[in-house]
């Protein structure tokens, strides 16, 4: 694995973005020992991100610009590795290229190296189900067997620093978002397997409202792939895929089997499980061992995950779920009647008429303060309004009676009253592991 050492090697790299979710300051940890110096930038203040920091203290060659972001720093050095979510006409960036410095990203970079490895890149994407669909893959290749590795859009992981650990004939599964796949497009690289769950209306106020700039970010999942890779994509998303026709003919899953029964609930659990069989097949695996996994795979955090049961009530943790659409989804895993939902977060400009509709039948629901909230509010004026995870938990849980539902499914962002998606998973689950 010498080449992606020697990528790096007496190297002066800006890394845009260290944050505090564990991936940018696991980026730095495997680039300072690597190159000839570092600097790292973000725009948010040394005092914010002590924690970050005092990870980072043993290297002696990392030089930081925090609270904004310094033009120099971008022009005068050797590359720039970009953190997600940064727009791709940010002014530094735009100065970076201006100046001829090569603008990665960290996720892309992997794949690069993986691919160089010898190893078979398998990724996901999809407004819906990316998540669950990659855990899936993994943990059904990993029962199987296989050398395989889960990276991507991962809670706390660096993908990057994964690639000392990639084998030749290694399978890497890869969850993507469509801010990594910028990086994919950049590098004009593809996987070998690409999942395309779905496409539905999310992230919006980054894409200025353009729903076609938002799916070509996605379509760089299969945009550059070569003849003899191979495209799986859901049956909502398949025509639109083949109207640009890609390189690849998609290929839509069968559904699964009526005899498998899987542990994580939904109708759309099973779309997701089912896009993961037909990869898998791909991956050569056969039907026993894959039915194997998915019937005993286990929800991923925040996605429709069963939390406990308490006195005959049932409690789960939709967390991840981030869109109005989401959230209908897992109200349509239960009876509605049976259904208290705790919902409610950061507006992203999306419809909010049918998650309205569908909640109007639910036998409570209880709001989180945020910019969403107070337009869903307008449409459900008997929802209750709360500021803090742990009353609402409380109060969620003291209006069940034996054999109802108690869901949280927020259905918009997290920023306001929580400091990520992250504060707000953890926040849930710390108010239901505190019910007596």
């Amino acid at each position: 694995m010498a080449d992606y050492r020697e990528f790096f090697a007496g190297k002066r790299i800006t890394l845009m973005g260290l944050g505090l979710l564990g991936r940018g300051v696991g980026d730095a940890e495997f680039l300072a020992p690597l190159c000839r110096e570092l600097f790292v930038t973000d725009k948010k203040t040394a005092e914010e991100l002590g924690a970050s920091i005092e990870r980072l203290k043993q290297f002696s060659n990392i030089r930081y610009t925090l609270g904004e972001h310094k033009e120099k720093d971008f022009t005068e050095t050797d590359m720039v590795i970009k953190a997600a979510g940064v727009p791709l006409d940010a002014p530094e960036i735009a100065a970076a290229k201006k100046a001829g410095v090569p603008v990665y990203m960290s996720t892309a970079l992997f794949a690069k190296f993986a691919r160089e490895a010898g190893a078979v890149l398998v990724g996901v994407t999809g407004t819906r189900g990316k998540t669950t669909t990659a855990a899936l893959m993994y943990y059904t290749l990993k029962v199987a067997g296989k050398r395989v590795h889960l990276g991507g859009n991962v809670r706390g992981l660096s993908t990057l620093a994964m690639i000392g650990d990639v084998q030749a004939g290694d399978i890497v599964v890869l969850e993507l978002d469509s801010w990594q796949l910028q990086g994919f497009g950049d590098l004009q690289l593809s996987p070998d397997i690409a999942v395309f769950t779905n496409l539905m209306p999310d992230h919006l106020n980054y894409y200025g409202g353009d729903m076609e700039k938002y799916f070509w970010d996605k379509a760089q999942i299969f945009t550059h792939q070569k003849t003899g890779n191979k495209l799986v994509a859901g049956a909502q998303i398949v025509a639109k895929i083949q109207q640009v026709h890609p390189p690849v003919a998609p290929l839509v899953p069968p559904p699964l089997p009526p005899q498998w029964q899987l542990r994580i609930v939904g109708e759309h659990n099973r779309e997701n499980a089912s896009c993961a069989a037909l990869a898998l097949r791909m991956l050569g695996l056969q039907d026993d061992d894959i039915r194997n996994g998915l019937e005993t795979f286990e929800a991923v955090e925040g996605r429709l995950q069963f939390v406990r049961e308490m006195k005959g009530v049932k409690i789960y943790n939709d967390n991840n779920a981030t869109t109005p659409e989401a959230t209908c989804a897992a109200l349509s895993s239960f009876k509605p009647v049976q259904t208290i939902v705790i919902a409610g977060g950061s507006d992203k400009n999306l419809p909010l008429e049918t998650l309205a509709a569908r909640m109007k039948e639910c036998k409570k629901v209880l709001l989180l303060a945020g910019g969403g909230t107070d337009k869903l509010q307008t449409l459900l004026p008997n929802a209750l309004l709360y500021q803090d995870m742990e009353k609402a938990v409380q109060d969620a849980y003291a209006a069940a009676v034996p054999g109802d539902v108690l869901l949280f499914s927020p259905g918009f962002a997290s920023f306001g009253i929580f400091r990520n998606e992250y504060d707000r998973n953890d926040q849930f689950m710390a108010a239901v592991g505190a019910l007596e």
